[in-house]
């Protein structure tokens, strides 16, 4: 199928292609050499630390996870977006890093349903951060779009949608909406808020100490690094990829704290070997089906409760799988009067953390 322009995800894409450089930068300041009052007095010697010790960090964070989509603050994730090519330039007469960024990903909106994509895009910061006692608050203002984004649309789950994409006045309106949203997403900057015993944290828009993004889960547990901390809609007959998330070594666990509204669904747990090929076939509309490898934990979620669970695994990258198809699991989406093919979709909110 050829590739096409799109509108409202390539939105979600645009503002997911900033979150990850916001993440990627929030582990810039992580062990530098820093005594916070000299720092934050001086944007000379910030600059000189993220330069000198953070800039090659970038890359390596932003290749590790995917990232969800959204289309407003605060609204459940619709999608994720995961780079696979990631390289950066740094300007010390500009003070600006630039980011360029490839990568895939899918996203579930109305009528189109679930539609598969691609991106690249190169795009200049201005970074900063102060250090507020033990939390260190990165902020990155956007400087200027160099090259894109460049969004393909791949696979679309509905028909119809998928003849009609390029013709008026399906796609000029849907490019409209796209290109009011990349404009109000991308000029919005961020703040990532990292600390050493809770992890890092992530918002859209500019937070000063000592405010802190929403999120569903307080987190009580500080010796535990936290993943995300986050509400994902999951319609009937799709699915949510989280993560991959690392487990360091023999001594740790991962930790999910987890409820459901909506529809009953599955967790399974699969190593990323197994989660890369698993996204590739629902991301490129391959036939529903079961996890290509072995799911090493996982297990039914009910609505109405709240659990946390904890997984132990062996070292390595896992994605945390929630189905909501009846291909794979133990549980299907619902079939009822209104939705006789089953129709509901489950709202999850989920923390992912990691510890002892």
């Amino acid at each position: 199928m050829p590739a096409r322009s799109s509108p409202r995800p390539r939105a979600s894409a645009a503002s997911a292609a900033l979150t990850l450089a916001a993440v990627a930068l929030s582990f810039t300041f992580v062990g530098c050499p820093c005594v916070s009052g000299p720092v934050n007095a001086s944007p000379g010697l910030r600059w000189f630390l993220f330069s000198n010790f953070g800039a090659s960090k970038i890359c390596p964070e932003m290749l590790k996870s995917g990232v969800s989509l959204r289309l407003q603050d605060r609204s459940s994730s619709i999608g994720r977006f995961f780079p696979m090519q990631c390289s950066y330039d740094v300007n010390d007469s500009t003070q600006t890093v630039t980011v360029h960024i490839a990568g895939t990903g899918y996203g579930y909106m109305q009528p189109a349903k679930r539609v598969g994509f691609s991106l690249t895009t190169s795009v200049e910061y201005r970074p900063d951060f102060q250090i507020a006692g033990d939390d260190v608050y990165v902020w990155g203002r956007l400087n200027r779009i160099v090259q894109g984004p460049s969004f393909q649309l791949g696979y679309v789950e509905n028909p119809v949608i998928d003849v009609m994409a390029n013709v008026a006045p399906f796609g000029g309106i849907a490019n409209l909406i796209g290109n009011q949203l990349v404009a109000g997403e991308m000029t919005r900057g961020f703040t990532v808020l990292y600390n050493e015993e809770t992890g890092k944290d992530f918002t859209l828009g500019i937070l000063m100490p000592p405010q802190r993004p929403h999120h569903p889960f307080e987190v009580e547990d500080d010796e535990r690094y936290t993943f995300a901390n986050e509400v994902v809609e999951v319609h009937a007959h799709q699915r949510d990829y989280l993560g991959p998330f690392e487990v360091a070594d023999a001594d740790q666990a991962l930790y999910l704290k987890v409820s459901v509204q909506g529809a009953p669904v599955d967790i399974m747990i699969v190593d990323k070997l197994t989660g890369d090929a698993w996204r590739e076939a629902y991301q490129t509309g391959k036939p529903l089906g079961p996890p290509p490898g072995p799911v090493q934990a996982g297990g039914p979620l009910q609505p109405g409760i709240v659990e946390t669970r904890r997984y132990k695994l062996r070292p390595g990258l896992y994605y945390v799988v929630i189905d909501n198809t009846a291909a794979a699991g133990l549980v299907a989406p619902p079939v009822t009067l209104l939705s006789p093919l089953g129709g509901s979709a489950a709202q999850v909110s989920y923390m992912a953390q990691v510890g002892e």
